[in-house]
């Protein structure tokens, strides 16, 4: 291979690295890491939900250094709860040193309207939700360009999230369908995210067109506005 060419490749691999959260497009870029960690992006702002975790924390999933080395500058970083396989606190210090950014979770959550200025044309909406091993867990809605997009966390509940309507995307774990169809209740979403599935966990899916099990690490869910 030619040196032209070789300087051509590795300036198209740079272009669709950098257009992946850099380049506004009309749309959500969200790129699921692991566990319940999300990666959200206009193209303009950056917002990590549960992340950065321990790697493989009580057996779940394993990430690469290189999504820490990727954290991009002045980021928003929001977290259900500070359990492990959510939340490391020695990877954040390290983060915000070399990157600065904001940090909100259920320690701060009288704060947590301050995201609303951060981002533009943005809401968001916090509910206290049930998580048998922890006193402090959060859900939150966040309204981000017209588009309702549903964080559930590690809640076991599906009552308050069956409360909610006119979801566009609603991110749970499995446990919430399973809990939302012993009671018999609806959840009003267009599109399922499951995610906070162990590495090797299968998962039968009874409406792919609506579900989307969040196994393969790296997927990226684009949703239009």
């Amino acid at each position: 291979m030619t040196n032209f060419y070789r300087q051509l490749l590795i300036l198209i691999s740079l272009f669709g690295i950098s257009n992946f959260s850099n380049s506004q497009s009309n749309e959500i870029k969200i790129k699921f890491i692991g566990n319940c960690g999300l990666y959200l992006t206009d193209g303009i702002s950056n917002l990590y939900i549960d992340f950065p975790y321990k790697s493989g924390a009580f057996g779940y999933m394993k990430y690469d250094q290189t999504e820490i080395d990727s954290i991009k500058e002045n980021s928003i970083f929001l977290f259900t709860h500070r359990h492990a396989d959510h939340y490391s606190k020695k990877i954040l210090k390290q983060i915000k040193s070399k990157h600065q950014g904001k940090v909100f979770g259920n320690w701060n959550i009288k704060k947590i309207d301050k995201i609303n200025n951060l981002i533009e044309d943005f809401k968001i909406e916090s509910f206290k939700t049930k998580h048998r091993f922890t006193f402090k867990h959060y859900s939150y809605l966040i309204t981000w360009h017209g588009k309702r997009i549903f964080l559930s966390g590690d809640t076991e509940s599906a009552d308050l999230i069956s409360t909610v309507k006119n979801i566009n995307w609603a991110f749970v774990p499995y446990w919430i369908m399973l809990d939302a169809k012993e009671k018999k209740l609806k959840i009003d979403t267009e599109k399922f995210g499951i995610y906070h599935l162990y590495p090797d966990q299968k998962f039968t899916n009874s409406a792919p067109e609506q579900i989307v099990p969040l196994i393969k690490q790296g997927e990226v869910i684009t949703i239009k506005y």
